[in-house]
């Protein structure tokens, strides 16, 4: 900055006025300021900044989801990107991975470079740990999945209502023998659509056979997997209700390799790219991935700016979308 001062003859406090945007700077220094930043190459250090400003304002926020390769946390992140660029502020972004020791990692190595807030969606059953990072002034909001012995800002789904609107949409198309392959169960969203599975059977008086739950699969060849083991049972599903969209992806191959993806129906939690373009395209129960993200962002905000109102649970409606393969009927 001293460089920049003395290329354009202007004071020190003339330069930094201009750098962090102020407008009372007379426009022929501003535009020396300028030129002579150009000329030097000058790049603002956001870090020291926040160190000599009182607030310690940094201008940045953490988001830690499962994996940012999944297109639902893809779209969560872009919620919360947009409303922080529009305000001027970087989002760093990490997976989890699901582990909560690297929840843990993440969230501390985002303090360490004094983020002023994060948007978090849980890994582990327990958030206590960021009490002391919220006494120093670090905003948390937690978004999917509540978080755990900490209360705090939440933006949910409504899994169990989406899970069972997608299990009565089978039911009302003749289907019995309904399938359930889920997530880690100890993953609230997990259990919530577990639930909401078994509450559409009991409103029908199905009593549901203990087999066709399939549990703990995270990932698209598991899911795969899953399938090809239902199908084998002795008397197999005639439709399958799939509680993830990696799940989902999955499914949908083993059914492809099976040659019954025009026999057995199938509804899945969370909609994909292309899932509209498959042959049946594929009946879904969507969130709204991109909203949870921006309102999350919008509470994280509005606590950065003095909001100190008692904490608030957003739960958002899922919409179930037919496409074709949810409507197949049994044979």
């Amino acid at each position: 900055m001293r460089d920049v001062a003395a290329v354009a003859e202007v004071s020190l406090k003339t330069v930094s006025r201009v750098v962090n945007g102020e407008t009372t700077v007379d426009a022929s220094m501003t535009a020396r300021v300028h030129s002579a930043i150009a000329l030097l190459g000058y790049r603002r250090d956001a870090t020291a900044s926040a160190l000599r400003r009182s607030d310690r304002a940094s201008a940045s926020i953490g988001l830690i989801v499962e994996d940012v390769a999944n297109p639902f946390h893809s779209w969560l992140h872009r919620g919360v990107e947009d409303l922080a660029r529009a305000r001027g502020v970087l989002t760093f972004a990490g997976s989890s991975e699901e582990n909560p020791e690297l929840e843990r990692e993440l969230a501390s190595a985002f303090c360490a470079r004094r983020v002023d807030g994060l948007v978090i969606v849980p890994a582990g059953d327990d958030q206590s740990y960021l009490l002391r990072e919220r006494e120093n002034g670090v905003a948390l909001v937690f978004v999917d999945r509540p978080p755990g012995f900490l209360p705090a800002d939440a933006v949910l789904s409504d899994n169990f209502e989406g899970a069972r609107a997608g299990v009565l949409h089978l039911l009302d198309h003749g289907h019995r023998e309904i399938a359930f392959l889920g997530d880690r169960l100890h993953i609230h969203t997990a259990r919530e659509r577990l639930r909401g599975y078994r509450a559409a059977l009991r409103e029908r008086g199905i009593a549901g056979r203990a087999e066709l739950v399939t549990t703990d699969l995270f990932h698209a060849a598991a899911g795969a997997q899953a399938t090809r083991a239902l199908l084998e049972l002795d008397a197999p599903p005639t439709a399958l209700f799939t509680s993830q969209n990696l799940i989902t992806l999955g499914a949908v191959h083993a059914l492809r390799d099976c040659s019954r993806r025009d026999e057995i129906a199938l509804v899945g939690f969370d909609d994909f790219e292309l899932a509209d373009a498959l042959q049946p395209a594929i009946t879904v129960i969507a969130q709204e991935a991109l909203t949870m993200g921006r309102q999350a962002a919008e509470l994280l905000f509005a606590r950065l700016d003095g909001d100190a109102s008692p904490f608030r649970t957003i739960t958002l409606p899922t919409t179930l979308i037919p496409r074709g393969s949810g409507e197949i009927r049994p044979r």
